[in-house]
């Protein structure tokens, strides 16, 4: 785990949480609510992504969310039964427990991302690494770069098509200036 989450900043999570949404299973915001009570629980608890791959861990789905509703997650077994994760929470509170919410705009969601930590389970092969990071930046730039240019252009022609000099000698040295500071 990269960082300690505080139980506070925990369960003013879960209760902003559970004020703005509704989940497809009912039994789910009871197993948030036993959260909030349990602070014992709540300090084992790791909200995170791709939570399948954690030894212990559950999927919570909001109605607006095209997720599944619910699913558990321990060792090599797999339930949908909300009940049966309810009980292996309640019988074992001091092993951790990863849980994985889906909302709309869930990553961009600040009061997530105060509470999301890293998954330490997840594959090598699906993390992002900083090189691969870095690549998908430059190419962003680059394709804005060129997009930016082409607009550019033609708008130049358009200033042109229109006999409009005053516009085409502006956007001329625009396109100028694009052209030499890219080199």
């Amino acid at each position: 785990m990269t960082a300690m989450i505080p139980v506070a900043a925990k369960k003013d999570f879960v209760r902003w949480f559970l004020k703005r949404y509704k989940l497809k299973r009912r039994e789910c915001v009871w197993i948030l609510n036993y959260l909030l009570s349990h602070e014992q629980l709540l300090q084992n608890v790791h909200f995170t992504d791709e939570a399948h791959y954690c030894p212990r861990a559950m999927v919570i789905s909001t109605t607006n969310s095209e997720s599944i509703p619910f699913r558990f997650y321990k060792g090599n077994l797999m339930t949908a039964d909300a009940e049966k994760s309810f009980h292996d929470l309640r019988l074992h509170p001091e092993e951790k427990m990863f849980i994985q919410l889906n909302f709309p705009n869930s990553h961009a969601c600040p009061q997530y991302a105060m509470v999301r930590e890293e998954n330490p389970y997840l594959p090598d092969d699906l993390q992002v690494s900083e090189r691969d990071r870095k690549i998908a930046e430059q190419l962003l730039e680059e394709s804005a770069a060129t997009m930016s240019l082409e607009m550019l252009m033609r708008r130049v022609d358009e200033a042109l098509d229109e006999n409009d000099r005053e516009r085409f000698l502006v956007l001329s040295s625009m396109l100028n200036e694009m052209k030499t500071s890219k080199q």
